[in-house]
């Protein structure tokens, strides 16, 4: 089906165009035809499959079609992380270029003030994070009693995050349901989901788009069995071999991100990490840098795992396999997006081999293994400290906390006992007499008679 086939304005098609489109995919060919007459959607597709403009388009159909005074926001897009924010963002200027509607991104971790001044000075769709949301709303910065259109994105990831409390609390801001269209899309849509679409939604009708095979079709995956000593020697042989132009490095713990971080440009591999503790600014340029293909290598932790679209992205290595099967599914999926082939690598250690049997279950495949010869491990490679944990570094500080090492008792230290005695003194037989006299005069007491009265006793009588 091709967009132009569908009842879509002409404002909105032009944006398609720009964009570059004009087949449908799979869940936009479902869903559209829906959602475009107004219908509450619940709809479920993998990763890379279109779901952001499925969303889109009917968004702007629907505002395109109400007239309504600028100034207060219309349409509201949830989000978990905020790097999946920006990309909404980002793509709703684009296709909406020639609807007018101004858009507005509102996350932590850059200027609070310029976001509370964009939101002053007016919105009509607002993509956001729920945690700043909420901030604003409580201040009474912007309002929700106008909203006509209300999008949850990645819904499975909300209840992942935590963020399920704070995503009621602003859906019972909205104005009824029955006064909105609601469109819910994730990649799971498990009860806890549906139970959140029956409850804040006006009927969804339920759009599945699940193909045999939970992966992208593209994706070329190959596994690779190694100790934890060799995963790096053998990395950095699959570099040297693939010759990877551009290449997402996921791996599951921020502190051993940043040991490979510093391994890897110790050997002449630039690369940078995005995780949770790097401030939001400094992600943004890393993302934008690893886009234009200023930065070959990218490591990232799951943060980066859903609603990142990079074109040109030739492989994803697996430093770490994930523990959660649908994280592996998300990561493999930053390749291979929009009909491009890539290339998934994954090095299974003795801890990631146990998390190997539920992911090829979820998958309903088996992901073919490569055994490496030794030519392939890199072993003249430079060698670096591991980064400190914070808990060592508190306990490098003066009067930082003490390590049970410390506080184990040290064993007594083998000395002349004889030595160490103190000295013996001895004492006279006189000594010993002269003490046991006074004590005999101590214990014996000289009773009075009954009815003997004192001198004072007399005086006073």
């Amino acid at each position: 089906m091709r967009f132009d086939e569908l009842p879509i304005p002409q404002l909105v098609l032009r944006g398609i165009a720009d964009a570059g489109f004009s087949d449908c995919t799979p869940i936009q060919e479902q869903t559209l035809p829906i959602t475009l007459t107004g219908t509450d959607i619940a709809g479920q597709a993998q990763t890379g499959t279109g779901k952001t403009a499925a969303f889109l388009i009917s968004l702007f159909t629907r505002l395109l079609a109400n007239e309504h005074p600028a100034g207060r926001p219309r349409a509201l897009i949830l989000a978990p992380t905020r790097e999946l924010v920006v990309q909404i963002e980002a793509d709703a200027k684009q296709l909406g270029a020639h609807c007018g509607f101004a858009v507005q991104a509102i996350y932590g971790g850059v200027d609070y003030m310029k976001q509370k001044n964009a939101l002053l000075d007016g919105a009509d769709i607002i993509v956001g994070t729920p945690g700043r949301l909420i901030d604003y709303l409580k201040q009474k910065i912007y309002s929700l009693k106008d909203i006509e259109v209300l999008v949850i994105d990645e819904a499975d990831r909300m209840f992942d995050l935590g963020f399920i409390a704070d995503l009621r609390f602003i859906l019972r801001k909205l104005p009824p349901f029955e006064k909105r269209q609601n469109l819910m899309f994730s990649a799971t849509l498990n009860p806890r989901v549906m139970e959140l679409a029956y409850e804040f939604m006006n009927s969804p009708t339920k759009v599945s788009v699940t193909p045999e095979s939970m992966t992208a079709e593209r994706v070329e995956q190959l596994l690779f069995h190694c100790s934890r000593k060799e995963k790096f020697s053998l990395l950095l042989g699959l570099l040297r071999r693939e010759g990877m132009a551009r290449t997402m490095i996921f791996i599951n713990t921020k502190r051993e991100a940043e040991h490979l971080h510093n391994l890897l440009n110790a050997n002449s591999y630039p690369c940078k990490v995005i995780s949770g503790d790097v401030e939001q600014r400094k992600r943004m340029k890393i993302l934008d840098d690893f886009k234009d293909g200023s930065l070959p290598i990218l490591i990232a932790t799951d943060v980066a795992s859903r609603g990142l679209h990079i074109d040109g992205v030739s492989h994803v290595i697996n430093y770490d396999l994930p523990q959660d099967c649908e994280d592996y599914v998300h990561r493999i999926g930053r390749t291979a997006r929009a009909g491009a082939e890539g290339k998934a690598i994954s090095l299974a250690d003795e801890d990631g081999a146990f998390f190997l049997e539920a992911i090829e279950e979820y998958i309903k495949t088996k992901i073919p293994t490569e055994w490496a010869d030794d030519e392939l491990y890199v072993l003249d490679y430079v060698r670096t400290p591991r980064p400190k944990r914070v808990q060592d570094i508190k306990r490098d500080k003066p009067g930082g906390i003490r390590t049970p090492d410390r506080d184990r008792k040290k064993p007594p230290s083998r000395v002349n006992t004889a030595a160490t005695k103190p000295p013996v003194t001895k004492i006279s037989a006189e000594t010993t007499e002269g003490n046991s006299e006074k004590k005999k005069r101590k214990r014996v007491r000289k009773k009075k008679p009954a009815g003997e009265k004192t001198a004072g006793q007399e005086v006073q009588a």
